[in-house]
């Protein structure tokens, strides 16, 4: 007998948990008494065998599911085919009133049944306000909703929708079924105090999802109420849970399911023994009150219009301080501002703060927010992203640039058209001005001789002694900025072309200010260090004489400053090219240096 008893006990215990787990592909609950869930929150089988998801405590949530998850793929990989499904269970939702409820409950396959950040309410208990539609989430959904969430697009507050992800339906119609004699539509109430069955169905080989409801005492009807393609391998990988989930708002609702079925595929589900199911709980609803109707209406329509405010603002917040920035911005990220930075820095851009208008955009003042330094910001229009990056490039490496005499460029910031380029702000502005605007101060020659030497000094490091040969070819007066000791600083890079030393600039366009073009420019359209020096000397004839480079005479005929000052020359009387403002300025060395 001890043998005897020895090999009974091997055949009970050892050798069952000796045995390989073996997948879940089928189960039916006629009732759930005794029945082996996974539950959370406030979901709990009643006396009677009712599932029960919520009972009726506001703003709270419950979940259900069958506690061993089912392979949806062929393979372990989740690589391979996905399998087909079917299910089929028996709901019933209980509210306080007869017409209004909280929202409903979902059928859901998720890949994991841990649902502890999801929010009550709108949210069902599957989502919050953060994640909602993202990817992550992995979980499909069916779901049957009592009210209109505006947010996420609900047609009704009695419909039955398909989820991915998130609470906005793929595909949705209101609740009802076709009768299969005629065809014609039959609506049902989601909160008519009776059961009512739903099956959904996937099919692998199309990937389409059907969803199917009718009264309790009907057949399945023969066509679907929804029908939509799902990709189920981008949802679920490989395993995932099948359950139900649910949630309550401000009204006190219980929501139940009495029966579910499941199989895996191909096939229906197992058939449910109607006859064997537990009652829904009887109970009498309330009417709504007089206030009550009044109130829930202007409340609603209060809270979506506090809504649409919020996604106004804070779409209109988002456009202000929007950006456009490419992945292949980030090697430059030191050299990039924030917009919402330089907004800030210019108030806005005001018109205040203006400091001119040049042929490439409006340079603003600015006081950046975090340091408080004083910067120069220039808008500059771009209708193309072709060749922006080859750009960008160059305006970081020019920014590398450090001389005493150049206006330096600290960065950069894209939105939507415009170029934004951040430069040291100069706060005695440009030469320009100075030098013809005759309400301010008259510049001495020994100014003039030093803000030139400046000039020079800028040009010499930058065709000689930086690392590559830059290429201003915009040499002009308004060009030089003045810092606050009166020093010359040659600015506005942004036509400035980068090479090798060594090789050839290739130039498709002439770029410049008439009066300022070397005369091969016309001929060649090739820009050149020899260019660059004689956009310098009409400089230095503009600074001495304080003319522009091209003026017009009585008769409306162009006047070149350089033939002017030839004209003099050849009379003996050079002097009178001279600025008549520095007529009486005591440096007669210094201008005959010059």
């Amino acid at each position: 007998m001890s043998v005897l008893h020895l090999l009974l006990f091997l055949l009970l215990h050892v050798l069952p948990l000796a045995s390989p787990a073996v997948d879940v592909d089928q189960f039916t609950f006629d009732g759930f008494a005794g029945a082996n869930l996974s539950l959370d929150g406030t979901a709990a089988v009643t006396t009677d065998g009712l599932l029960m998801l919520t009972n009726g405590t506001t703003q709270l949530k419950g979940h259900a599911f069958y506690p061993v998850p089912v392979r949806f793929h062929e393979a372990a990989n989740g690589n391979a085919s996905s399998r087909s499904f079917s299910t089929a269970f028996v709901f019933g939702i209980v509210s306080e009133y007869d017409d209004f409820s909280s929202p409903g409950l979902a059928f859901v396959v998720s890949k994991s049944k841990n649902f502890s950040t999801a929010l009550q309410s709108q949210y069902m208990g599957l989502a919050n306000a953060a994640n909602n539609g993202n990817s992550s989430n992995h979980f499909l959904a069916v779901e049957l909703d009592t009210i209109v969430n505006a947010e996420f697009g609900d047609m009704s507050n009695n419909h039955v929708g398909v989820d991915v992800d998130g609470l906005s339906s793929i595909v949705a119609d209101n609740a009802g079924y076709y009768e299969d004699g005629t065809g014609a539509f039959m609506n049902m109430s989601l909160l008519n105090r009776t059961a009512t069955q739903v099956w959904v169905d996937f099919d692998a080989r199309t990937s389409l999802l059907s969803v199917t409801m009718a009264p309790l005492e009907l057949p399945k009807p023969k066509k679907p109420l929804l029908s939509t393609t799902v990709i189920l391998s981008s949802v679920i990988e490989d395993k995932a849970y099948v359950g139900f989930s649910s949630s309550t708002g401000v009204v006190s609702s219980r929501h139940y399911v009495l029966a579910w079925s499941f199989k895996m595929d191909g096939g229906q589900a197992p058939p449910l023994n109607i006859q064997k199911l537990p009652a829904l709980p009887f109970t009498t609803p309330k009417r709504r009150s007089k206030t009550l109707y009044i109130l829930l209406p202007i409340a609603s329509a209060a809270l979506v219009l506090a809504l649409a405010i919020a996604v106004i603002l804070i779409d209109r917040r988002r456009r202000r301080y929007a950006e456009v920035k490419e992945d292949w911005e980030t090697e430059f990220g030191p050299h990039r501002f924030s917009y919402k930075d330089l907004f800030h820095a210019t108030k806005g851009f005001s018109d205040e703060w203006l400091l001119g208008i040049g042929g490439f955009g409006r340079v603003y003042k600015g006081v950046l927010p975090t340091s408080g330094a004083e910067v120069a910001v220039k808008k500059v229009s771009h209708e193309s992203r072709q060749g922006m990056k080859e750009f960008i490039s160059e305006v970081v490496s020019i920014g590398q640039i450090r001389h005493r005499n150049l206006v330096r460029l600290l960065g950069y910031c894209r939105r939507k058209r415009e170029l934004l380029l951040v430069y040291d702000y100069m706060p005695n502005g440009s030469l320009d001005k100075l030098l013809h605007d005759h309400n301010t101060m008259v510049l001495s020659w020994s100014q003039r001789l030093g803000i030139i030497n400046d000039v020079a000094s800028s040009i010499l490091y930058l065709h000689e002694d930086w690392e590559k040969v830059v290429l201003h070819r915009d040499v002009k007066a308004s060009n030089v900025l003045l810092d606050a000791d009166m020093s010359g600083r040659l600015g506005d890079f942004g036509l400035a072309r980068l090479y090798d030393h060594g090789t050839d600039p290739h130039t498709t366009h002439v770029v410049g200010t008439m009066g300022y073009l070397a005369p091969e420019l016309g001929h060649t359209g090739r820009a050149s260090k020899a260019s660059d020096i004689f956009s310098f000397g009409v400089f230095m004839l503009e600074v001495a004489c304080g003319r522009r480079p091209v003026s017009q005479d009585e008769h409306g005929d162009h006047l070149l400053l350089a033939d002017r000052v030839i004209e003099h020359w050849r009379e003996g009387a050079i002097t009178d090219a001279v600025d008549p403002r520095l007529r009486g300025d005591s440096l007669p060395k210094k201008r005959a240096s010059f």
